[in-house]
């Protein structure tokens, strides 16, 4: 995969870093993007040139509307900076975690869930199209949760779940340029999301490796394994489909 560049959104930690720099082990460039920790961000990038490939970070904040539709211009910005007028990957990995239940849910929750994790995802895919090119590929990041239930995770799991939905379409209807849109739904993973929940809490992590086949919680770079696979001309053959990397969780 060498001499390709991906954009990857939440690039600055968890899940996100171990994507770019599982990348930057087999040779591509990330643009990486962040909220507000530009120096975690910066940080990022110094890793990623240590293991010889190259790295832009820029501001996204996908809960702005108007920050991610005008992302476009920024990302041209980045790609000349990388020697380049075009994109390969786009990972859409960028959110929050919020749990919460169904019943004491409010709507400005509501609304900058979907904001973050569903409006976020089909408005800055839609405005990267003229940027990627042909026969490249989208990778959508859901969860577990959307296979299995949790109790709090209504809003999460069902944005989630209308992803998982759009990767379909976006599959289809982008199938004319070659260009490829899965989802891989990681299952209980310990990063620092929902500030490290899964890691702070010894009792709840517990509890949910008694229902992992594998024994254990995922850690970032099982997932990053696998969307580098995924992204890998190995997988080429595979489009459309929802790849759940849970070491078996709730089988």
């Amino acid at each position: 995969m060498s001499h390709k560049i991906a954009i990857i959104t939440g690039g600055s930690r968890g899940i996100g870093k171990a994507i770019a720099l599982r990348l930057a082990k087999s040779g591509v460039d990330s643009i990486v993007t962040y909220k507000s920790s530009q120096a975690e961000a910066g940080e990022v990038v110094k890793q990623i040139e240590a293991l010889g490939a190259r790295a832009v970070a820029v501001q996204l904040d996908v809960a702005n509307r108007d920050s991610y539709l005008n992302f476009a211009a920024v990302a041209q910005a980045a790609l000349e900076k990388l020697g380049a007028t075009k994109f390969d990957f786009l990972v859409n990995n960028a959110g929050i975690g919020l749990s919460q239940p169904f019943a004491e849910t409010t709507e400005a929750q509501f609304d900058e869930m979907t904001n973050i994790h569903f409006k976020s995802v089909f408005f800055l895919s839609q405005t990267l199209l003229p940027l990627i090119n042909d026969g490249g590929h989208i990778v959508n990041i859901s969860t577990g949760t959307t296979r299995f239930v949790l109790p709090g995770y209504s809003i999460y799991a069902s944005l989630k779940t209308a992803v998982e939905g759009l990767t379909k379409y976006m599959a289809k209807e982008l199938g004319p340029r070659r260009i490829r849109v899965n989802v891989v739904a990681p299952g209980a993973t310990e990063t620092d999301f929902r500030d490290g929940f899964i890691r702070n809490n010894p009792q709840f992590k517990k509890m949910m490796e008694v229902n992992i086949a594998l024994g254990r919680v995922g850690q970032a770079d099982d997932i990053a394994g696998v969307v580098n696979s995924l992204l890998s001309d190995d997988c080429y053959w595979v489009n459309g489909q929802r790849i759940e990397a849970s070491g078996g969780q709730v089988l």
